[in-house]
């Protein structure tokens, strides 16, 4: 059975989650931390922060490790195929299709209104994620590692994992 729950749990947002691995994160989180309640949305955060500091596409790395938690090896290959099908299938489908109609100011606008649900979603689940911050760390600290964050990234450009490290680091010194 819970072969079946992680096929389910990460094939399902690799169908809805038009645009790859930011749009599908929020459906994810969804299927693992309020349908199965594997994670908790902080479990869920970490996760998510690791696998973003790790090179390649978050949600592979995410089905791995979730699968791998749940039901060892084969729990992780099964979601990571889970991931990867909907993909697959659609890129062997509908390849020629695709193709004649890519330039199709229809195909094009279609694009366009997604683009703010996605946005929607993502906020959404920064939201969440803040506020567990908020009552795991309390004020001071989430404000801290929020402005050290935005001043790092936006300021000094310093890369992302970098700044994912250096809050790992910080919470395990600090917290």
């Amino acid at each position: 059975m819970i072969y079946w729950q992680l096929f389910l749990a990460f094939f399902i947002p690799g169908i809805l989650g038009y645009g790859g691995g930011p749009a599908s994160i929020p459906l994810v989180e969804n299927e693992v931390v309020h349908n199965y309640e594997w994670l908790t949305v902080s479990e869920f955060s970490e996760v998510l922060a690791l696998g973003n500091a790790l090179p390649g596409p978050i949600s592979t790395k995410m089905a791995g490790y979730i699968g791998f938690e749940q039901a060892g090896v084969v729990g992780a290959g099964i979601a990571v195929f889970a991931t990867v099908a909907p993909s697959l299938i659609l890129m062997i489908g509908l390849l020629g299709l695709l193709y004649k109609f890519k330039d199709s100011p229809k195909v094009k606008k279609m694009t366009n209104y997604i683009r703010p649900t996605i946005a929607v979603l993502l906020g959404l689940m920064s939201i969440r994620f803040f506020l567990t911050s908020y009552e795991d760390t309390g004020t001071g600290q989430t404000l801290f590692l929020i402005v050290a964050s935005f001043l790092l990234m936006e300021k000094w450009k310093v890369h992302p994992a970098y700044v994912i490290v250096g809050a790992l680091g910080y919470g395990a010194l600090f917290l």
